[in-house]
């Protein structure tokens, strides 16, 4: 794997990624494993999570998949404990995990779909954080992640669960980060503008599609790429960023600025 400035490699650390099989979540663990760590690629889809993870052996890094349902805490529990056995303590986490949901307005949306949105977004990021927790503590501290979204600090119509729960990650985020400083434990948000994914490609029908109807709300003039929010989170689970919790980071192409 390719080398990295000091401050960014991770080096000897584990670092477990939630929603590894597709999009940010495969680009964040890719980024990881290029830093040096080793990776747990966490998804439901099992298949695709093992896809992720043989890329990064293919390029001589080191992974594992582990299959999980995000929004069962039976299911987290145990790869948690799988992940500590194959792996290690974990000294880094990801909460990526998202459900593809086409949104709507409010009163069109009905109870399951809204219990669905905020048990996968939000509920999973509480739940994998308090499996993995008793073992990054006993490694002596590390860094956590909630993938927020730039829909966590301004709204959009027909997107009420969606920005719910990525602006609850927010605030989530600064709540463990002033409860778990004291234990050598950053806790930030990352929060992307539109990235070309498939999520896009859900909401849109194809990333042409998805480029017309955003491309003109960025003040670069593009939407973003998945590497790109991989090196941000690259960013915050290194040392380059240990002064550094509590916080969001928005890297949404200028979205926000205006």
């Amino acid at each position: 794997m390719s080398g990295a400035p000091e401050a960014f490699r991770l080096d000897g650390r584990t670092a477990v990624v939630t929603g590894a099989a597709h999009g940010i979540g495969r680009a964040i663990s890719i980024a990881f494993a290029e830093a040096g760590a080793a990776v747990a690629c966490v998804d439901i889809e099992a298949d695709r999570a093992a896809a992720t993870a043989e890329t990064i052996r293919a390029a001589g890094g080191r992974a594992t998949a582990f299959a999980c349902d995000v929004a069962d805490e039976a299911s987290i529990r145990a790869a948690a404990e799988a992940i500590e056995r194959g792996l290690g303590r974990a000294r880094v986490l990801v909460n990526g995990a998202a459900t593809l949901d086409v949104g709507g307005p409010v009163l069109e949306t009905d109870l399951a779909t809204w219990n669905r949105v905020i048990a996968i977004n939000l509920t999973s990021a509480f739940l994998v954080t308090k499996a993995i927790l008793p073992a990054m503590i006993a490694a002596g501290g590390g860094s956590i992640i909630h993938i927020a979204s730039q829909l966590g600090s301004v709204a959009m119509p027909g997107r009420a669960a969606y920005c719910s729960t990525k602006g609850a990650l927010i605030q989530l985020a600064k709540a463990m980060a002033a409860e778990l400083g004291g234990q050598g434990i950053r806790v930030n948000t990352l929060s992307p503008g539109a990235v070309e994914t498939r999520r896009l490609e859900f909401r849109f029908g194809d990333l042409e599609a998805a480029r017309r109807a955003n491309v003109g709300k960025y003040l670069l003039g593009r939407l973003g790429r998945p590497p790109e929010i991989g090196a941000a989170a690259l960013f915050l689970a290194a040392d380059a960023s240990s002064f550094m919790t509590g916080a969001d980071l928005l890297v949404d192409g200028g979205y926000n600025a205006v």
